[in-house]
């Protein structure tokens, strides 16, 4: 199974480089972090670790990336709950983002 993100900055037409994203599992009574890092330059992380069936969170740090750039926003974070069923699939879990919206899908 494989697991990426690919968040894109729809104000700015461009992909949110440097957004801070975190990744959770939940165990059936709490949430587990998994993993912390940012995006890249083309707004991707790639090979997130999430190997098996379950229910997982991505967490987007808005509120950081927009104030990097001043801009206020009005979601100070976007939390992303989804279920992998088939986990010999990928799963691409995008995210179009503005200060004051935003949107997610099951990408491919």
């Amino acid at each position: 199974m494989s697991l990426s993100t690919h968040v894109l900055d729809t104000a700015r037409g461009r992909p949110a480089a440097g957004m801070p994203v975190r990744l959770d599992r939940y165990d059936g009574t709490t949430w587990q972090p998994l993993m912390e890092d940012a995006t890249d330059d083309d707004g991707r992380l790639e090979e997130l670790p999430a190997t098996e069936e379950g229910t997982y969170r991505l967490r987007f740090g808005t509120s950081s990336y927009f104030a990097a750039r001043m801009t206020e926003c009005f979601y100070p974070e976007v939390s992303v709950v989804f279920q992998i069923t088939q986990p010999a699939e990928h799963h691409h879990v995008p995210l179009l983002v503005s200060p004051f919206g935003y949107t997610t899908y099951r990408g491919s």
